[in-house]
């Protein structure tokens, strides 16, 4: 008899996933691809399928449980061992019957099946299905896929890329983790996935697997002694003297939805329900079977806040911009936002109408800084690069913002505590034909102005090309917005939340300077800091503009 352990496979980076339904029971016959248990992380629901078809002998885990990649499901007798096992004994009786009729032939017919059955388990034991899912993207949201690089039959390398994800900011290609042949793809262009979406069947060598496999083998042999005493008769013996033991998955899936609602959702989204005082049964659920999915409670709650408030004339309600027909005055192309436009939107007005902005403005000459940065020019060109301002601006930032921290901490607690950062990784906003994006350069602070001018270079163009992956665009402490090659005097940028200040930069230009003595031509660049008045006060904002006016001013100070 075998019996094979499932174990939880790849669910992207999830530990601790909680167990919220146990979809099987002792005795059950399951398929390949059924679905044993549901997963609920604090980022999605993702349902186990069964890596092997066969009847359910074991169960090792609870509602309630917590599990990670390689933990143990469920054991089941695989859907061949039964008739493997039987198979000598089927035919010891009609090979005892027969002796004296065929003494000579037993021998030979019992070696070729013996050598058939050893081929059939090495050549099953030589593969295994991994079912590859959407890994950990840096977002809890949806995103697009827009392409799917491989099909059917196909054999592919591991790294090779299998789909081609695109979120609001940016096209992600996600890899394969293990050579093999593609068995099936369970996925298609155009739908929109997240983390732990199963994208495709991978037939690959056991030894490929070799983390899951050493996990599923662990714990097989750890439970292999009281396992291969279970046969299908003691298990029904067992279950006849002992009816109450374990529950069914009906039974299960009924106590979960048996509340006066009579709402199929698991005791996660039961929880976060009623820390919303969301009623259950107004809620539309998307899973399966109609099962209510915490994303479910997520768009319930963000569509009832979406909605205009009853009366806009009292309160703190914003009333609405009316819509207007302007095909009536003329002729109109009316164009769907992109988006990244609409998000960026989004974030804009919540920063504005959450943030107190104050905006200070001043001018830093940086005569000498240019004159220095034309004589690097040369010596660029022989490393292959280019020296923009914005290394100087940002390791000049970094060096103000370590001795100004403030201006790189965040509110958290609901503004009951201020988190202090012992790190300098600054954004930088690019404008792209897609819209504004902000990559986030990181460790600015220890960084050489040639690194700075290399990394400043390798962003924007990556995200022009919309390839900049999540994680590039997170964790800043401060934002630069630079408009020097547009034009302008002067502007207020919006502070980029949680983030406390953004430092807005315009065109530099050539102005009569007094020295003292006389007016002379110096080269001045506009600065405007915007900040967040509920962290940052005027002394505060003051000092940080006046020490970057001065490391612009005089470059030398940069390495004091």
């Amino acid at each position: 008899m075998t019996n094979k352990t499932i174990t939880v496979p790849d669910i992207g980076g999830a530990e601790g996933a909680e167990v919220v339904e146990v979809l099987v029971a002792v005795g059950d016959r399951v398929e390949l691809e059924q679905s044993l248990i549901v997963l609920e992380s604090d980022k999605a629901s993702m349902e186990i399928p069964a890596s092997e078809a066969g009847d359910v002998v074991e169960i090792r885990v609870a509602v309630g449980d917590q599990l990670s990649e390689g933990d143990a499901v469920v054991v089941v007798k695989a859907a061949g061992a039964a008739s493997e096992a039987e198979e000598p004994q089927a035919q010891s009786t009609p090979a005892s019957q027969s002796t004296a009729a065929a003494p000579q032939q037993e021998p030979m017919a019992s070696d070729q099946q013996a050598t058939q059955s050893a081929t059939a388990s090495e050549s099953a034991a030589a593969t295994t299905i991994m079912v590859v899912p959407v890994p950990d993207i840096g977002t809890d949201g949806d995103v697009d896929l827009v392409e799917i690089a491989v099909e059917p039959g196909q054999r592919i390398e591991e790294g090779d890329s299998l789909v081609v994800l695109e979120s609001d900011k940016a096209s992600m290609e996600v890899p394969s983790p293990a050579s093999g042949t593609v068995v099936k793809l369970l996925v298609e262009a155009g739908i929109a996935v997240r983390e732990g979406v199963a994208l495709l069947e991978l037939e690959v060598s056991a030894r490929q697997s070799s983390a899951q496999t050493d996990a599923q083998a662990a714990v097989a042999d750890a439970s292999s002694a009281p396992v291969s005493e279970s046969t299908p008769e003691t298990v029904a013996a067992a279950e006849s003297t002992a009816p109450a033991a374990k529950p069914s998955a009906a039974a299960v899936v009924s106590d979960v939805a048996s509340d006066a609602s009579g709402v199929y959702a698991g005791p996660a989204v039961r929880k976060l329900a009623r820390e919303f005082g969301v009623p259950l049964a107004q809620v539309t659920g998307s899973g399966p079977r109609g099962r209510v999915l915490k994303e479910d409670l997520h768009a319930f709650v963000k569509k009832a806040l979406s909605q205009p408030p009853a009366a806009t004339s009292s309160g703190a309600g914003i009333p609405p911009i009316p819509e207007v027909d302007f095909a009536k005055f003329g002729a109109t192309d009316p164009q769907p936002r992109s988006r990244l436009d609409k998000l960026t939107a989004d974030n804009m007005s919540r920063a504005w109408l959450n943030v107190p902005h104050v905006t200070q403005f001043d001018d830093a000459d940086i005569t000498d800084l240019e004159a220095f940065r034309a004589s690097l020019k040369a010596e660029a060109e022989r490393r292959g690069t280019k020296i923009t301002p914005m290394p100087f601006l940002l390791k000049a930032c970094s060096v103000a913002l370590n001795a100004n921290p403030k201006l790189k901490a965040s509110l958290a607690d609901g503004g009951e505590t201020l988190v202090y950062k012992h790190y300098c990784h600054i954004g930088m906003a690019v404008d792209t034909p897609n819209g504004l994006v902000v990559p986030v350069i990181r460790d600015v602070d220890q960084k050489s102005i040639w690194e700075l001018s290399e990394e400043v270079i390798e962003l924007a163009g990556l995200a022009r090309d919309k390839k900049l992956k999540p994680d590039q665009m997170q964790g800043g402490v401060f934002s630069i917005s630079s408009l020097g090659g547009i034009g302008g005097r002067g502007f207020t940028p919006i502070v980029n939340s949680p983030e406390v200040a953004i430092l807005g930069v315009s065109k530099a230009s050539t102005q009569p300077v007094w020295d003292g003595s006389q007016f002379v031509p110096r080269t001045m660049l506009p600065l405007s800091l915007s900040y967040d008045h509920r962290v940052i006060n005027g002394g505060d904002a003051g000092r940080f503009l006046t020490q970057l006016v001065e490391l612009l001013s005089d470059i030398r100070r940069m390495v004091m």
